[in-house]
């Protein structure tokens, strides 16, 4: 929880928060004792949090800090996690397995590339549009090993900062308090072969992927612009189908469709 905090603190500004800027900082964000006087608390209660020493605040605290460090739904509710933990009841290894009903599902979308991930953003399973999205792209297994470990990533994704940090905070949000050994492995090798995931995951933002219009480049047909969706399988726990779709009449369904006619989607 300390780490989270403090990641947290140094993203905030006093612009952010309505506080005057009382001179030269040696660090970025805020100060220790300026998150305390927004929350409420003194400045050692919070200091004692930042650095461990106190486990158990209440779920007042909790909202407080959340307040006073402007977090979203989604990292309040990681916050609560981080200083409440509470056993996963997801098995290791239960999410790879895809049902064939949901393969059947996605295959029948030969206007949307589609694609099956588990919270490591593996991709277990994919429609034959979102094959040819995706086709001739290194490390297309894993979305988070495409877009830091491929250079190429850097033409499929034009908003590659975005599209990075966005994915980054999606990994936060699903690895929660007590994170799958095999998620702390991915993060360890990312961490390892790329310095800007480590820039990016020291942030500690969390933020799920929900719905998002979001460009990509193709080698074949171009620049797209697509809207995204997300959504959670029931009876899998981890699984989330990721969808997309161009707006009708628009350059971008023209070159989906192409791309659908080239790899002979639906034939």
């Amino acid at each position: 929880m300390g780490e989270f905090l403090r990641a947290r603190r140094q993203a905030v500004t006093v612009d952010d928060v309505g506080l005057p800027d009382s001179g030269r900082r040696r660090t970025p964000g805020l100060r220790r004792d300026e998150v305390a006087q927004l929350a409420g608390v003194s400045a050692d209660y919070y200091v004692r949090l930042e650095q461990g020493r106190e486990l158990h605040p209440s779920d007042q605290v909790l909202a407080a800090l959340a307040r006073a460090l402007r977090l979203n739904v989604e990292a309040a509710e990681h916050l609560h996690a981080l200083a409440n933990p509470r056993p996963s009841a997801r098995r290791p290894g239960s999410s790879r397995q895809v049902d064939p009903n949901v393969v059947r599902l996605i295959d029948g979308w030969h206007r949307a590339p589609a694609l099956v991930t588990n919270d490591r953003l593996d991709v277990l399973a994919r429609n034959a549009l979102g094959g040819a999205l995706y086709e001739g792209l290194d490390h297309a297994d894993n979305l988070l090993r495409l877009t830091f470990l491929n250079p190429d990533s850097r033409r499929f994704y034009p908003d590659w900062e975005r599209e990075a940090s966005s994915k980054v905070a999606n990994l936060r949000a699903m690895a929660g308090p007590r994170p799958d050994p095999s998620l702390l492995t991915l993060v360890e090798e990312l961490s390892r072969e790329s310095e800007d995931f480590r820039r990016i995951w020291a942030r500690h933002d969390v933020r799920a992927r929900t719905q998002e219009f979001r460009r990509l480049v193709h080698r074949e047909v171009g620049e797209l612009n697509l809207w995204h969706a997300t959504f959670s399988i029931d009876g899998s726990p981890g699984q989330r189908i990721f969808v997309a779709q161009a707006d009708p009449g628009s350059r971008s369904e023209d070159a989906l469709q192409r791309l659908s006619v080239t790899h002979a989607v639906g034939r």
